[in-house]
């Protein structure tokens, strides 16, 4: 992958994005995808792709067939064959905007290829419930993420559309999101920074938080996001988001929600992220890279919990050697680096306390109550 710039700088190649495909390579790559499981296209799919095309080869033919023998018998109204025509219109427009839409989709998977391999990156076409800790990958069922362009260099970097199923009953919705994923060099506190441009009637994050875990920052950051740290992380948290790192965040990805889990980072948005716009891909290069120069400071953050941890965990292990190593006397003082705790966060610290969605509540019942009330009129 090469080094993402500001959207200004136009340093990537959007090129593939648009231009003309050579059809056989379409198909040749689309047959490449299905051999090795990363197809774009589902189960599901595929099973509506082949009741089209029955409908398209025996539907068709067969009402066409009837409507013909309608009008050729004598006395027949011309206005029973109506439903008819109707009927095989609409199976007509079915098949064929399925078809397109099919076609549309191969021609998209093949673009984005094209545009991974011209910018230095890889391309897979889908990932069934993939292994990633941020918030909205443990969500519902049906996980999957598609079109993932991954880049290696300067640091691992993964942009990808992700979908998950929640089942209410016998109903369900199919939620939709855009990511970029940044991988980190050390593990860090879970960190939520929920963009307020980007909400609508309260915050559009699937999660919510114990309101004690919000911190305010200085300057104008509060503006444009509401910070979420673990009880007892605050100085951490501004360490980590120093006044330089602040601006970044603010400047470049103001409209994205953003959460540090793990030795990861995760920036989400509601819309699709590995598109064919170039102008997505220039935000979305301009944001990865303003802020991937400053994450190398982030490799020095330690946790000093952790040490307190793992001499807990230590004692209550082996009572008898904890009480003998407190009573000896060592000869020399031990090196500094080994007073400094590994790469690590404390248990307290690796995830934020949920609290109950109550606006979403709140507003369902009050529109159940104006429902009832006015069926009363």
């Amino acid at each position: 992958m090469t080094t993402p710039r500001p959207a200004s700088a136009a340093s990537f190649d959007a090129a593939p994005l648009t231009e003309p495909v050579d059809p056989k390579a379409v198909t040749a790559f689309a047959a490449e995808l299905r051999a090795r499981g990363s197809s774009g296209t589902n189960g599901s799919s595929i099973i509506a792709i082949v009741v089209i095309a029955l409908m398209a080869i025996i539907v068709v033919p067969v009402v066409f067939t009837t409507i013909v023998g309608m009008v050729s018998t004598p006395g027949g109204s011309g206005f029973a064959i109506v439903p008819l025509v109707i009927f095989g219109a609409v199976a007509v427009v079915i098949a064929i905007g399925s078809f397109v839409g099919w076609r549309r989709a191969r021609v998209t998977r093949y673009r984005l290829h094209r545009f991974a391999q011209a910018n230095g990156m890889s391309y897979e076409g889908r990932v069934t419930a993939p292994a990633l800790p941020g918030m909205i990958f443990s969500l519902g069922g049906s996980r999957m993420s598609t079109d993932l362009v991954r880049g290696t260099t300067p640091r691992f970097v993964e942009f990808g559309n992700y979908q998950y199923t929640v089942k209410r009953g016998k109903s369900s919705t199919t939620y939709r999101w855009g990511y970029v994923a940044v991988k980190l060099d050390v593990p860090l506190p879970n960190i939520v920074l929920d963009a307020k441009g980007n909400n609508g009637f309260g915050s559009n994050l699937p999660a919510s938080f114990q309101k004690e875990q919000r911190l305010s920052l200085e300057g104008d950051f509060d503006e444009y996001f509401t910070l979420y740290c673990p009880e007892g992380y605050e100085r951490d948290a501004l360490y980590l988001f120093s006044p330089d790192i602040m601006a970044r965040f603010i400047d470049n990805a103001a409209e994205l929600d953003v959460e540090i889990v793990d030795d990861w980072m995760f920036l989400y948005t509601q819309r699709r992220v590995s598109t064919l716009d170039p102008a997505t891909w220039a935000w979305l290069f301009g944001a990865v890279g303003a802020l991937i120069t400053k994450l190398d400071q982030w490799e020095r953050w330690r946790d000093e919990r952790l040490l307190l941890e793992n001499q807990t965990a230590a004692a209550s292990a082996s009572p008898a050697a904890s009480a003998r190593l407190a009573n000896e006397r060592l000869p020399f003082a031990p090196p500094v680096g080994l007073l400094s705790p590994p790469p690590g966060v404390a248990h307290e610290g690796r995830r934020l306390k949920r609290s109950f969605p109550w606006v979403p509540v709140v507003f369902m019942i009050a529109f159940a109550a104006f429902w009832f009330w006015s069926r009363s009129f």
